[in-house]
């Protein structure tokens, strides 16, 4: 019964492309279509459905956590349609899953909209960059799109470090190894030590949560060594800033000095509804400069955003200029582009004014002439 009926669920997340599924007792299963929620015309889920569809795709082991922990999760291919990033969790005594779909398709730069000036940065020969963003924002899309560009032009032996592994990439012009946190390796920190003697020249690294992951990544990047990371930060500044207040008061100088020297860039990424319909990515992207690497070292993050404002010409753009675009160009609704604001009292002051011809921006002014169009993700 749990083989069956998830082939036809899988079946319908792909051919609708729906970005997850998920499955609770007491409603039918829902997909998340272009943002929203779905409810398929099908069945309210009872205990022993759920049990069913967890045990038909869920690893022994994976059953086993759930029992012990709670909660699992765990990736897995849909034959060669797509792969799925799956939770398996209890909630009130009963098993629910959240599938989301990972396409087995990677789109490229100029599709994902992403700032021009990644192509330049992700071709240094060492140094960090990241990729930050709320949950759900496509953070992992960004990034094997940047591996897939390297798989395609440059020959490097690339480790990825994933928890778990979500795009699986072929080995073209570049030689890939994928690891997986709890099968392949133990836990990040020890696959970041272990990755340096693997003759690594890119490592990504799935997710940097703890002190000693970060501490590790930031070793490796010093070292001769591009380093992708993610992090949940929502801004360049913020980013930075929770990177150095995960390490104790004592060590913070030390950090910021080697955080200086190791990032050289960050792109921060959020999703929002495009018109009239379909999702847009909108970033704010930050290059080190020499400039910007003192900030860092002397403790005056607070002065990054200005930075990027002027930083134009090294193609860094901040997060709400970019969302000022996207509702200048008819892409995304005025509220939408609000939500998703740093500053949302400056950016509704500044669309105010566009409405009347008033542009604060020689950048606006110029624009005018000449419209874009970031591409469909």
């Amino acid at each position: 019964m749990g083989t069956l009926l998830i082939e036809k669920l899988l079946q319908t997340v792909v051919a609708q492309k729906a970005s997850d599924l998920h499955l609770t007792v007491g409603s039918p299963p829902v997909l998340r279509l272009h943002g929203h929620m779905r409810p398929l015309q099908t069945k309210v889920l009872e205990p022993s459905d759920t049990t069913a569809l967890m045990k038909s795709i869920t690893p022994e082991r994976c059953q086993q956590e759930l029992q012990e922990m709670g909660g699992t999760d765990f990736g897995f291919s849909f034959g060669e349609l797509a792969r799925f990033r799956v939770a398996v969790f209890k909630q009130r005594g009963n098993i629910g899953l959240v599938l989301r779909r990972i396409p087995n398709e990677f789109l490229s730069f100029q599709q994902l909209g992403l700032p021009p000036v990644i192509e330049q940065l992700i071709q240094r020969p060492r140094g960090l960059i990241l990729v930050t963003g709320p949950t759900g924002s496509g953070k992992t899309t960004s990034l094997a799109s940047m591996i897939n560009w390297i798989n395609d032009n440059l020959d490097r032996h690339i480790i990825t470090i994933e928890d778990p592994i979500e795009y699986q990439h072929k080995h073209k012009k570049s030689l890939i190894t994928q690891r997986e946190i709890g099968i392949d390796v133990p836990d990040f920190p020890e696959a970041i030590r272990r990755g340096l003697r693997m003759d690594p020249d890119i490592i990504l690294v799935g997710e940097m949560r703890d002190l000693a992951t970060i501490q590790a990544a930031i070793t490796a990047a010093e070292t001769g060594h591009v380093v992708f990371g993610t992090l949940h930060t929502s801004s360049a500044e913020g980013t930075v800033n929770r990177i150095i207040d995960v390490f104790p008061q004592e060590q913070q100088d030390q950090i910021r000095t080697q955080l200086s020297v190791a990032i050289i860039g960050i792109l921060a990424q959020t999703l929002l509804p495009r018109k009239p319909k379909g999702v847009v990515a909108a970033f704010e992207m930050l290059v080190v400069t020499p400039a910007i690497s003192n900030l860092i070292r002397e403790n005056k993050t607070y002065r990054i955003d200005s930075s990027i404002q002027t930083g134009r010409k090294h193609g860094m753009v901040l997060l709400d200029d970019f969302l000022f675009n996207l509702w200048r160009e008819g892409i995304c609704d005025e509220e939408e582009v609000l939500k998703k604001s740093r500053k949302v009292n400056d950016l509704r002051e500044r669309i105010e004014k566009a409405k009347m011809g008033i542009f604060e921006d020689e950048q606006d002014v110029d624009a005018e002439d000449e419209p874009k169009d970031p591409k469909k993700r």
